[in-house]
């Protein structure tokens, strides 16, 4: 299968590392003072060996730290991130630097770190404070109705809105569209993605505007803003705080589990191992993301038996679904160079359909060498530049799932992904499905603007890549394209899910002190994008956790 993505490939490699080239060059607007939540980051060198917490929080990201900034209001909580801190880095910190930090990735201290899976499909986890919610295209839109139902979790849905909107004063924004994310909204339209729902941030089945992460000066926000919330006196985040395992012992006799989660060891950028312990009643939560949390776990001996053992690592406690059921929602979609220039936008306006996909659009401006002829425009900063624009297609679900296994005893090594992308008859289906949606976009008046006129014979797009097949009423040419050119959309989950590695409730199954709340413990993706959901959970858990422990008084 690998074979077939090489043309893929070479063109977003290609159009990552130009872009690169432009997004270095910029720099974030400076905050006057930086944000508040500075005030307790420390790196993880200036920590003591040991110390005790209440609530010990493995991973600053997208969960994570809405998660740390709740409990915090109540309880003496650690945060532990591996990566550093999102202010002040130029292409975190806008929206033209999201292609080139995701093609940063060749040091310790890169915000993201990549992986491949073993399809040959590229990807990348976020390496910062605020996780994958500071490096993504910044999108925002809550779940949609059955995600409440199939996840698995007993929602309180006033509370779920509530979160929502704690989440949303902090870091969501009304986009303001611009020529291709409003050309793009006109073709949904036309195409039959109906009806219109203007602006909206919740999950409504047609074309409308959602939110985005960056404000109106272009400005990115994160999960990390959330930790403005926190009360300063109660919480601690280390950074560059790489956690090895966890810390496991036998359980009080009262208590439902044999063991129980005591603390973590992790060490820092010099080597040093540190010990973060709980206090009584405390607990470890893991929040190291859809790769980060069931790595963890199987380093710590919770996993299968067989397994566990062909790697040496003690089994403290057999749980033969870690790293199971892992998922990510593949991208398919067409790239052109349209004949007048674009401003750089990301995801702002969606189409949700009834036939199983979503429909998106961004557009990239990037310093070109030798572009073809009438495909450039020039500026007064650089001679040359090139726009090109996207319309992709994310399937819903997916029901496709794959596995994640150790590829070393080190934390810091990617664990090796397999995401069986499209094995599932009726992802491909779905998968047809949207990309013909994408022809019917391309064919309406909306996109006629962004085809060459020839000197002879019809208008037509200029592609970059592969173009849609011809004939599109034939599902197996259709199908095909799927499988060639599927790519990411960064939105995995899975390998820790509800039922099989975790309760309703989030504590791992047979061990007490220990929950994962990340996107691991989903089965299914939370409509258009996760990252408002993850945010959400984070909020949700900690008050939920709040009331338990106001309960036991």
């Amino acid at each position: 299968m690998k074979k077939h993505f090489c043309f893929h490939l070479q063109f977003v490699a290609f159009l990552l590392l130009l872009c690169s080239a432009l997004c270095h060059a910029r720099a974030a607007r400076p905050h006057p003072t930086g944000p508040r939540y500075l005030n307790f980051v420390l790196n993880a060198t200036s920590f003591p060996s040991e110390e005790n917490y209440d609530y010990i929080i493995v991973g600053g990201g997208t969960t994570g730290c809405p998660l740390a900034a709740t409990l915090s209001q109540s309880f003496r909580v650690l945060v532990l991130e591996r990566g550093g801190v999102p202010y002040g880095n130029p292409n975190l910190m806008t929206k033209e630097g999201f292609l080139a930090t995701l093609t940063d990735v060749d040091t310790f201290d890169s915000p993201a770190q990549s992986f491949t899976s073993e399809e040959g499909v590229p990807n990348a986890r976020g390496r910062i404070l605020g996780g994958s919610s500071a490096i993504n295209a910044g999108f925002y839109s809550r779940a949609d109705r059955d995600f409440y139902t199939k996840s698995g979790v007993g929602w309180d849905l006033k509370i779920v809105n509530k979160s929502y909107e704690w989440v949303e004063k902090a870091v969501v924004f009304k986009p303001n569209l611009r020529n291709w994310q409003s050309a793009v909204r006109d073709g949904f339209l036309e195409a039959g993605v109906n009806p219109y729902n203007g602006y909206s941030l919740d999950h409504l089945v047609g074309t409308k505007i959602g939110g985005s992460t960056f404000d109106g000066s272009g400005r990115r926000h994160s999960a990390a803003d959330l930790l403005n919330y926190a009360n300063a006196g109660n919480i601690k985040i280390a950074v560059y705080a790489n956690v090895e395992r966890i810390l496991l012992a036998s359980a009080p006799r009262y208590s439902r589990s044999r063991i129980s989660a005591i603390g973590v060891v992790y060490r820092d950028q010099t080597g040093h191992y540190h010990h973060a312990m709980v206090r009584e009643n405390g607990e470890v939560i893991l929040s190291a993301g859809a790769i980060g949390s069931p790595q963890l776990l199987l380093l710590s001996g919770i996993g299968p038996r067989p397994y566990l053992s062909s790697w040496g690592i003690p089994v403290a406690h057999q749980l033969p679904y870690v790293g199971q059921y892992l998922y990510d929602n593949p991208r398919n979609g067409i790239s052109i160079v349209p004949p007048i220039p674009l401003e750089h936008s990301l995801i702002q306006v969606v189409g949700i359909t009834e036939v199983g996909a979503y429909l998106e659009a961004a557009s990239y401006v990037v310093p070109f060498v030798s572009p073809p002829r009438s495909v450039f425009i020039r500026t007064p900063s650089s001679p040359l530049y090139l726009t090109v624009a996207t319309i992709m297609e994310k399937i819903v679900g997916p029901l496709s799932a794959g596995s994640l296994r150790l590829a070393s005893t080190d934390v810091r090594v990617n664990p090796i992904v397999r995401f069986n992308y499209l094995s599932n008859p009726v992802d491909v289906e779905r998968c047809v499905n949207g990309t013909r949606k994408i022809g019917n976009v391309l064919n309406t008046r909306a996109m006629k603007d962004f085809m060459f006129r020839e000197w002879f014979g019809a208008p037509n797009f200029r592609f970059v890549g592969p173009a849609l097949p011809t004939h599109q009423s034939n599902f197996l040419r259709m199908a095909q394209f799927c499988r060639q050119t599927v790519s990411t959309i960064w939105h995995y989950h899975g390998g820790c899910v509800i039922g099989k590695v975790v309760d309703s409730e989030f504590h791992v199954i047979g061990i007490g002190a220990l929950r994962v709340a990340d996107g691991s413990v989903f089965s299914v993706s939370p409509g258009t994008n996760p990252q408002a959901t993850l945010m959400m959970l984070g909020r949700y858990l900690g008050l939920q956790i709040i009331r338990e422990r106001k309960g036991q008084a």
